[in-house]
């Protein structure tokens, strides 16, 4: 048997189903399987429960399902997960697993899922890459931009995804979006979000331009190499749709702003770049630009602060959430704090030019 992931668990109690009946729709429908099936949870909290499958002859396999109870309509859309990476797969050079099959007959496994292939490499979910020399934490991240250019280089059109999402004016959609839902979740007055609220969409940039979005790149979002320092996979299309490329990338650079003490997410701010090895961000958003075909991306820090306003949205509804639900005060607090501190992080970019 080849090395299995560390972060395998037995099926946890809310998430069992008929294996049987699973080994028996895989029999018919993925190419290659036979045999023996064994089925193994991934830690972490996904909102998509995926399990890691293997069969009798070594072949193994990743499993990307609904949860289990009732759900959102517009909520764990599997089909469009396994949409988006097949079209890639066939029609691009974006890196992905294989796709194998989709099954969208709840009578299987009691909810619709799809199979695609287990690619053995490195989850990076710490930015700070410990453990991974200088020069191969640059080639990572030059592997990362080059990545993303490919996505946003991909004719959706052509690659059958032109209803994948409305065309133009994302970022506007966006804006009106996230102030809606903060202003449903508001608990306390963060005087920062106000301003974005009226600033963001009276100085969106000029240009619209529609892409596949992948909703939340990032390198934890990324297979890298077992040895070698590049991506061989993008994972986590749950909120992929079509965008606009560059709020994408604002967002793939948030890790730039983020400072010591910010829990998961902390990042760059303050670092010395050149010897921890990574390229500044100017420098990589000019990789990125020369990638795509751009001379230059005019008003940069519009597109980190609208990332940033939206975490901090989406933070305020965590927040929201939690108090709702009783959750723990110290949590609470946390996510109530990290909001406030997005919202002020997003204001310092662009305050000097209201």
């Amino acid at each position: 048997m080849s090395q299995l992931p560390e972060n395998l668990t037995p099926v946890r109690a809310a998430h069992v189903f008929d294996e049987a009946r699973l080994a028996d729709y895989m029999r018919a429908n993925v190419e290659g399987f036979r045999g023996r099936l064994r089925v193994l949870q991934f830690e972490g909290g996904q909102s998509n429960p995926t399990f890691h499958l293997t069969d009798g002859a070594d072949r193994m396999y990743v499993l990307r399902k609904k949860p289990p109870g009732k759900l959102l309509p517009s909520a764990h859309q599997v089909d469009r997960e396994y949409r988006v990476i097949k079209a890639l797969s066939d029609h691009s050079d974006v890196p992905v697993p294989k796709p194998y099959a989709l099954c969208q007959d709840d009578s299987v496994i009691g909810t619709a899922f799809y199979i695609m292939e287990f690619l053995p490499g490195r989850i990076l979910a710490d930015p700070k890459m410990p453990g991974i020399s200088p020069a191969d934490r640059g080639k990572i991240f030059d592997s990362m931009n080059d990545v993303l250019a490919r996505i946003h280089n991909v004719d959706y059109k052509a690659a059958g995804l032109g209803d994948f999402g409305r065309e133009g004016q994302y970022i506007q959609r966006q804006i009106a979006r996230w102030s809606s839902q903060y202003d449903l979740s508001r608990t306390h007055d963060i005087p920062a979000m106000e301003q974005l609220k009226s600033w963001l969409p009276a100085h969106i940039p000029p240009g619209d331009e529609t892409r596949i979005n992948h909703g939340d790149y990032r390198l934890g979002n990324t297979i890298v190499h077992p040895t070698e320092p590049r991506i061989i996979a993008v994972l986590d299309w749950e909120l992929s749709t079509l965008g606009h490329p560059l709020a994408d990338l604002g967002y793939n650079c948030m890790i730039y702003h983020f400072g010591e003490g910010f829990g998961a997410s902390e990042g760059y701010a303050g670092m010395d770049l050149a010897a921890f090895g990574i390229p500044s961000e100017a420098d990589y958003v000019a990789a990125y630009a020369r990638r795509t075909g751009r001379k230059e991306i005019p008003d940069w820090d519009f597109y980190v602060a609208f990332s940033l306003f939206r975490l901090a949205a989406i933070v305020q509804g965590v927040y929201k959430r939690g108090l709702d639900g009783n959750a723990s005060s110290d949590t609470a607090r946390s996510y109530g704090d990290r909001a406030r501190v997005l919202a002020e992080l997003g204001w310092s970019l662009v305050k000097a030019r209201a």
